[in-house]
């Protein structure tokens, strides 16, 4: 699908969001930023446990037991101290810490696309319920004209111009119209339920955020869903490493504390009892390789989601593109249809200004002015709704967009 080369022109001119990233995340409420921010929270807990998890616990044991086999209460304590640390694991230990790196930063995307899936729908209920308020005031113009149109069918049918026919149908379109506006009414209220869900705000005083058009470069370079994407390979490729150091030659320092005490022991009736205390320490170094049968599959295992990630992102950016290009496509459209709107307006209000001059001069009817002045107000409408429309599908982009400057 092309975009025409006017709106390629214009996306490269208005290349930034007016309002920035601050102020369209306050279409969302407080308790649900707040939420967000747990996540970005947990994903840091959650990296800098994976990154240090290379780091051995230090075992510390402690025992202590009272027996009376012979004559005398015997008593033993224990403790010890037990290091076993790797500190060589085949490069596991450095792409671990990457790894958990690359983890945080694709969760955090993954954050951002759940939050900013939040706020686009925010706005888009805010802008939606504005076009029903606009489309309600349209709708209300178009039930004046039928009842004007129905009017003068029945005083055409009562003066024997018209058969009954033409009469029933003007009844049918003002019954129509009608109907449509409770409908427009009903999905208004619909939507300011599902606003109020998920904003502070209230929709009356809310304004319509102005976002302008950014080029397809811009569009991609900072595309959320496509670096999310990105940060996945890199944690694949990191993954693909960790896996294959299990496997292989793995070196590690060991160390040890140990304390034992004895009261009152003995080792037959009747023998004097003894006490003792011991203490002692061990400490080297040991090597090990594990011999595991499916260590080949679970290398090549981690290897296909790495490679598979890799071709993943063409498909992405695919997509992106054609979504880029549909959106160019939909506002040109949009465009059309505002000018269209506009075009329609100049001449509904130069009928309008010939009719009052008939109008005075005993030639047109009241109904003929008011009809006319109704279809003016139609489609200045029209034209505001058009605009929001064109700023429901810049959302679209905004969605996926995130200006990290």
């Amino acid at each position: 699908m092309k975009v025409s080369f006017l709106l390629i022109a214009l996306s490269t001119l208005c290349s930034t969001l007016l309002f920035s990233e601050e102020k369209l995340e306050s279409y969302i409420s407080e308790n649900k930023k707040e939420q967000f921010k747990y996540d970005y929270e947990k994903n840091e807990a959650q990296s800098s446990k994976l990154r240090d998890s290379w780091i051995a616990p230090l075992n510390l044991n402690y025992s202590y037991t009272k027996s009376n086999p012979y004559e005398n209460k015997q008593i033993q304590q224990g403790a010890a101290i037990q290091m076993d640390q790797p500190i060589f694991k085949s490069g596991g230990i450095y792409y671990g810490i990457k790894f958990a790196e690359a983890s945080k930063v694709y969760s955090d995307y993954f954050s951002d696309v759940a939050k900013r899936k939040l706020v686009k729908d925010a706005i888009s209920l805010l802008i939606q319920i504005k076009q029903m308020e606009q489309k309600i005031s349209k709708q209300n113009l178009m039930i004046k004209n039928s009842e004007i149109n129905l009017a003068q069918k029945k005083e055409s049918y009562l003066n024997g111009q018209l058969d009954s026919g033409f009469l029933d149908n003007a009844i049918i379109e003002r019954n129509i119209v009608i109907q449509a506006l409770y409908d427009i009414q009903t999905s208004k209220e619909r939507a300011i339920s599902k606003f109020n869900a998920i904003s502070d705000m209230k929709y009356e005083d809310a304004p319509i955020p102005e976002l302008k058009l950014i080029n397809q470069d811009e569009f991609l370079e900072n595309n959320i869903v496509l670096n999310m994407s990105k940060s996945e390979i890199n944690r694949n490729k990191y993954n693909k490493n960790v896996t294959l150091s299990k496997y292989l030659p793995q070196i590690n320092f060991v160390a040890g504390y140990n304390w034992k005490e004895s009261q009152n022991q003995q080792f037959i009736p009747g023998a004097e009892s003894i006490s003792n205390e011991t203490d002692y320490y061990n400490y080297g170094v040991k090597a090990s390789l594990p011999l595991d049968i499916n260590s080949f599959r679970d290398v090549e295992s981690s290897k296909i989601d790495y490679l598979k990630s890799v071709l993943v992102i063409e498909d992405k950016k695919r997509e992106q593109k054609a979504i880029f290009e549909q959106v160019m496509q939909n506002i040109e459209n949009f465009e059309k249809k505002k000018q269209l709107s506009v075009e329609n307006r100049d001449i509904y209000e130069k009928l309008l200004a010939d009719t009052v001059d008939l109008y005075k001069a005993g030639y047109k009817t009241e109904y003929d002015v008011e009809l006319l002045q109704n279809s003016v107000e139609i489609q200045k409408i029209d034209v505001e709704v058009f605009g929001m429309d064109k700023q429901l599908e810049l959302l679209t982009l905004y969605e996926m967009y995130k200006n990290e400057i």
